[in-house]
Order: structure tokens, then sequence, then C-alpha cells
């Protein structure tokens, strides 16, 4: 901590030095790379935050600073210039300490190269070939190979590679592709250049969205040949309408067709993040692309969001009119003037949070498919056993244990205002969940979370303990030993556990307390917290530990609340357990039937009117009884 002190107080710039204007700031080492940079409306107010005392900055700025040696700053004329320069300067220097929000993968895209003499249609990951017109990123690229064969009968451009084209154009033989039918470019010598031009424009219109006109025309020249029996003709058209649609079905309307959009959906947890952007064109859903990152300590949605929106634009991408955002970043107005400066012909760019209809349900889906893209992320990360045996490891040496942590148990307390506590306890094995191993307990009487744990541990030592002195080999997974406890909460509840265990006469397990705000380790007797990197596989494996312990409680607790309430209900005559499940079935959870009206529960399967009256008058009775709502229990989870 004092290194860090000596080193801030070498590059400290002079009181007033720093102006008051926006710009952007940069930290650089004792061997000039830059390690962090950032941008301020103010610069003189927020570089004063890292000179603030080590104790009230984050971890990891407290690392940036035990690194850095300079502090620079470049004045701009507004926040907007700020924003552009800022993700400029991260592009080109790539800081350590920055968010890197880039996709995770190449995608690929349809393109149509216009600058070619005979533009043809080509699948591309490359997305800066020259004069080319791209459509996507699509994510699948066995979809795009069979869209692109659709495409290609509907409208029959040119195939071949750049050297067959020259060649037969020189010579005036069609290329091999062309000979079998394949190729229906100009070195086919069936059409010419102009009409291949224009064929390749009725493509690029097509895809580009605007409406269904190429389709009618088909269908209107198919049945005008069916009528002047020109069969053949007909039958070739109609198989190109045929293609026509089925590539529109593949698109699927999502809005109007006027509508131009991006829409972008981001779900963050606390060690990443994933983002989901669907492009739409025309109304239709023209592409879609993913992002994962690894999220530090003070990395806000609004942040990581605006980011991630920078980075969808680079190189040459021009954004649409309208991007649809699950929440504003706070430099909103900035970031439109940056977008629409990528725009300068096309009007304003603005950014929106849609709230209701098409848009609002097009955006539900975005961040459905960031919350899938996270979960597989984080699935892929747990299914590597490379990655879990690193986790143990780093495990072993961060808490000082003489082996390996194989067997790693957890204690999670729930509680809705203090009332209904309950506890779970989850089992990992080789970094994996044992949930035949998994227990859950009822605590009656507590007065307060660190004795809920205490008694929790103590039943668990307890078991332990008798284990043990049997003599006998364990049976049953709940039997064995763990090489490590783990609860979460910080110094108070790691305090109460301990007790617990020096009570029971156990030394042999290790213990650490894990606390949700800044995800730190807390040992015993310790008053410092051990500080895992954010990037590192033990941290993503504590964290996964305790949030399955956390919704394990959770589960627990709703099943408790759930058999109270059909409890309650059975005491009503005429309405038997059948009854009672058919109902909670009905209305998914006990809040909705409480909310609901005597005609709402009347319209149940088995309840009639005369019965409604008599459930809805018994619920009335017993408000005071009811614990709070499922809804409720959502809204207290991460205060616990």
């Amino acid at each position: 901590m004092t290194e860090a002190v000596d080193r801030r107080s070498e590059f400290r710039p002079a009181p007033g030095e720093i102006p008051t204007s926006p710009g952007v700031y940069r930290f650089s080492d004792r061997h000039g790379r830059v390690l962090y940079i950032g941008k301020a409306k103010n610069l003189r107010a927020r570089l004063a935050n890292y000179f603030q005392p080590l104790g009230s900055i984050q971890p990891r700025t407290r690392r940036m600073l035990a690194l850095a040696a300079r502090v620079d700053w470049t004045v701009v004329a507004t926040d907007t210039e700020s924003l552009v320069l800022e993700h400029t300067w991260i592009t080109e220097f790539q800081p350590p300490f920055n968010v890197q929000f880039k996709d995770d993968k190449t995608y690929p895209y349809l393109a149509v190269t216009l600058r070619e003499e005979a533009p043809r249609l080509i699948i591309t990951r490359n997305d800066r070939i020259r004069g080319a017109r791209y459509f996507g990123p699509f994510p699948k690229v066995w979809a795009l190979k069979e869209m692109t064969a659709l495409l290609q009968q509907a409208f029959p451009i040119r195939t071949c590679n750049d050297a067959d084209y020259r060649r037969a154009m020189q010579s005036g033989r069609p290329c091999l592709a062309g000979q079998i039918g394949r190729c229906h470019g100009p070195c086919s010598g069936l059409i010419g250049i102009e009409e291949h031009r224009e064929r390749v424009n009725r493509l690029v219109s097509f895809l580009s969205g605007s409406d269904d006109r190429q389709l009618k025309e088909l269908q209107r020249a198919m049945r005008e040949a069916a009528r002047e029996q020109r069969y053949e003709e007909a039958a070739r058209l109609r198989d190109q309408a045929t293609a026509i649609e089925h590539v529109m079905e593949r698109n699927s309307v999502a809005l109007a067709l006027d509508v131009d959009a991006d829409v972008f959906g981001l779900r963050v947890d606390e060690l990443a993040a994933a983002a989901h952007q669907f492009i739409v064109r025309g109304g239709r859903i023209r592409g879609e692309r993913s992002w994962v990152v690894n999220v530090e300590l003070d990395d806000s949605p609004s942040l990581l969001l605006e980011q991630v929106i920078q980075s969808a634009y680079e190189g040459d991408r021009e954004p649409p009119p309208e991007i649809l955002v699950p929440l504003l970043p706070e430099g909103a107005e900035a970031l439109e003037e940056a977008l629409r400066a990528r725009r300068p012909r096309q009007g304003r760019v603005r950014l929106r949070v849609p709230e209701r209809g098409d848009k609002a349900q097009l955006m539900d889906r975005a961040v459905l498919n960031a919350g899938e893209q996270l979960l597989r992320h984080k699935l892929k990360r747990a299914a590597d056993i490379t990655a879990r045996t690193d986790a143990l490891a780093e495990l072993q040496r961060a808490l000082g244990t003489a082996e390996p942590p194989l067997r790693i148990e957890c204690i999670d307390v729930s509680h809705l205002q203090g009332s209904g506590v309950v506890a779970s306890l989850v089992v990992f094995e080789d970094g994996l969940p044992a949930k035949g191993a998994y227990r859950k307990y009822r605590i009656e009487q507590t007065r307060d979370d660190t004795d809920s744990i205490h008694q929790v541990v103590s039943r668990r030592a307890a078991q332990l303990n008798q284990a043990a002195e049997s003599g006998e080999p364990p049976s049953g997974r709940y039997r064995d030993r763990p090489q490590l406890l783990i609860v979460d909460g910080g110094q108070p509840q790691v305090a109460a556990a301990r007790r617990a265990l020096d009570e029971a006469g156990i030394d042999d397990v290790a213990l650490v307390g894990v606390a949700k705000r800044l995800e730190e380790l807390w040992l015993p007797d310790d008053p410092f917290p051990v500080i895992l990197p954010r990037t590192s596989e033990a941290l993503f494996l504590v964290q996964r530990i305790r949030d399955e312990a956390h919704r394990f409680a959770i589960t627990f607790q709703r099943q408790r609340r759930s058999t109270a309430i059909a409890s309650r209900l059975g005491e009503i005559p005429g309405l038997g357990p059948k009854r009672v499940k058919a109902l909670l079935r009905h209305f998914g959870s006990a809040a909705r039937l409480k909310a609901a009206s005597e005609a709402e529960i009347a319209s149940a399967p088995g309840v009639g009117p005369q019965l409604a009256v008599l459930i809805r008058e018994h619920l009335g009775r017993a408000a005071d009884r009811l614990e709070p709502s499922d809804d409720w229990i959502e809204q207290v989870e991460d205060a616990q």
C-alpha cells in the first residue's frame, strides 16, 4: 500500500495544473505502456478521485495506480470529442485496465462485390473488401450457405471466381460453371454486362429489405408467361419466386417495413457480461452478433453498454437512425453525436429505450439472447477440466491450504424481513456440483444472520463428528469430509462459523467467507481480505458455488411458502388437496392467487362462484399471516 502512495506522489500533478475542461486522460507505467484511458467532463474533478486515500479506492484501481508512473491528459472542446478520442485511443493502445468489449468470434457476412465489372454474391468473414455491400453478420455459416443457394436461384448472377471470369471473357468461351448452367454472369455468353448489373441491383434492393416488389414482379411475369403458353419460362420464374419466398420466411418480419434499427440486449453478473445485437433493416432481422467480456469492479452496465455500442460501429460500419437499448448510457447525448458523425448525410442517430409494442418485444428477445450467451460462456468455462484444475490449485495457493480443496461445501442463509429463515448447503467435488449431497436446513429461532450461520455450521459439524466417531468408512456423500467450507458473508459470518467449528473440535477444514459486493475472500482472524484477480478461474469457481448455494436456499424457501399456503387453503370447506394443487398451478404463484378477483378465481378448474367467494374471504382474513410475494422475494435476493 505504501509503495502505491509513494508512486502517486511522484507523478501527482501540482494543484491547479489540471484544467477543468473536458478531455481524455492516460495513466502509463515507467516503460511508457498505457495502462488506462478515461474521459471526463471536468478533468480536474475526475483526476482528483485517483489521489484520494487508498482505502476509499477500488482494489482494481489500486492495482493500476501501483503500476502507474505518469498521468497525461488532452483537452478537447466538447464531451462528444472526448468520447470519440477515448474510443480511438483504447482501440489503438489496448490498455490492460480498460474494458476490451470485443466480439468473441468472427462472423460471416453476405457481400456483393459492386466494385467489380460483374459483381457476385459471396460469403466472407472479411468485412473490409473495398466497394462491397455487406449484409449481416449472421451467426451460422451453414444457414447462410442455404440462403445463398436460394438467392442465387432467385437472382441468377455470376458465381465463378475472378480468374475463370477473366479467362472466359478474353477467350469468348464460357467458364466451366457457365457451361453446366451454374454461372449466369456475362462470362456465360447468355447475357451482357448491363443486364447482369441490373440483376445485381435487384438482388441488393431485395437484401436491403425495402419491399417485396421483386416477388410480385416475378409472380406477374410467371402468370403472363403461363397465359402465353411459355411454360418452360413460367416454370423458371415460378422456381425463382419460390426461392424468394423461402428467403423471406427465413428473415422474419420484426417491425414495420420502413424501420431501420439496431437492438442491443445486455446481461451482466459480477464477473462477466454479454451483449447481443439484432440488425434490423427494412423491418427484418438481417443479422445478429454477440459479445462476451470480463467485468471489472467499477464497470457499470451503462459503461459496458457504451463500450459495446462503440465497438459495434468500428471501421466502416454505419449506425442506423435508431438504436434501441435496455437503458440509456450516462453520456447518451454525446454518444448520439459521435455516432451521427459516422452518417453525416443520413440525419441524426437516436438512442431510445422501447417501453411497449413490437420494439419492446424485440428488446426482450435481445436481452434473452444475451443471457443465453452469458450462460453458454459460463457453462463452457465450468466444463473445462483444465480450468477447474487451475481453479483448485489457485484457490489452494490463495488460501494457504495444505492440499487442493477437492470437496468444497458452501452454506447460505435466506430470509424475508427476518422471518421464514432457512439455509442451504451445496457441495462441489472436483469443481463440479454433487447435487446428491445437497442439504436444506430449517432455522426456527435465530437472533441474526451470524447466529443462523453458527447454528447451521454446528449441525454440519456434529454430522461430521458422528461420521468420524463411528469408525466406519463414510456411507453416503453427505458424510464425506470437505477440505474447504465457504460461508456467504464477511468477517462476522466467518467468525460465527469458526466458533462453531472450534466448539466441535474440528480444525482440519479450511474456512473462508465470500462477500458479494467486492467478491473478496475473508479468512478467520485475518483483518484483510484475499483479493483474487477478476479474471481468475478460482474466483469464478467460488462465485459459482456461492450462487448455487443462494439459488438452492431461495428455492427451499419458496417451497416452504407454497406448502404453507396450500395448507391454509386446505382449511376451506370443499377445497381438497387436488383442487388446491390445481388452483396454485392455474395462477402460477400464491401472490397471483391473492391478487386475483372472485371472477378470476371462479374461472379456475374445479372452482365455482360460491367456492370463489369462500377463497377470497379466507385469503383476506389470512392476509396478515401470508408471507411476502414471490415478486418481493426477487427484489430482496440481492440485498441479502
